[in-house]
C-alpha cells in the first residue's frame, strides 16, 4: 500500500508539472480582458532565450478596450518600450505581468488591485484584428504562461500498473 501511495503521488507530481507560483495562482488571478478574451496566440518560449518565440500570449480585443490588472501589484513601467506602449506589474508572489498595446491610465509606483483599469487597448500588435492585446508574465528572466494564471492545469492520474 505504501509503494502505491509513492506512485500514485510521483504521477500526480508529474501530471500537474514542477511547481511554480504561476501553476497555483488562478485565485489570485484573472483575465486581464472582459469579457474572458478568445486567444489568437499561444505561448511558444524559444529553446534558448536568444532565439526567436512568442514569450507571452495574445488575446483578441477591440481598440480601446479596458485593460485590466490581472493581480494585485504594484506598477513599475508605464509608457513606451520600442516605441509601443507598454504596462508592467509586479505581484507579490515574484511575477511580473506585462500589457501591450496599452496606453496607460497609471503611472509608475501605482497600486493596482486585480481588475483596476490599468490603461486602454490600442491597435497594432502583430496581425490581429481588430486588436490584440499581448499578456506577458515572466519570474526573473524567464517566461511563464500566462494562461497559467487564469487556466489551472489539471491533474490526470493513470492508470496503475502493478509490478
Amino acid at each position: 500500500m505504501k509503494r502505491l501511495f509513492s506512485i500514485l503521488a510521483v504521477v500526480v507530481f508529474c501530471a500537474a508539472g514542477a511547481p511554480d507560483a504561476a501553476a497555483d495562482a488562478s485565485a489570485d488571478f484573472s483575465w486581464p480582458l472582459s469579457p474572458r478574451p478568445d486567444i489568437a496566440a499561444t505561448f511558444d518560449p524559444p529553446e534558448f532565450d536568444w532565439l526567436p518565440g512568442h514569450r507571452g500570449v495574445d488575446l483578441s480585443g477591440t481598440e480601446g478596450q479596458s485593460v485590466l490588472a490581472a493581480g494585485d501589484g504594484v506598477v513599475v513601467h508605464a509608457g513606451l518600450v520600442a516605441g509601443k506602449p507598454v504596462v508592467s506589474i509586479d505581484h507579490s508572489n515574484g511575477l511580473r505581468t506585462t500589457y501591450e498595446p496599452v496606453v496607460a491610465s497609471v503611472a509608475a509606483g501605482d497600486r493596482v488591485a486585480r481588475g483596476d483599469v490599468v490603461g486602454t487597448l490600442t491597435a497594432g500588435h502583430g496581425a490581429c484584428s481588430p486588436a490584440c492585446l499581448h499578456w506577458g508574465v515572466r519570474r526573473g528572466r524567464e517566461y511563464l504562461d500566462p494562461l497559467r494564471l487564469v487556466r489551472p492545469t489539471p491533474i490526470r492520474l493513470k492508470p496503475f500498473q502493478p509490478s
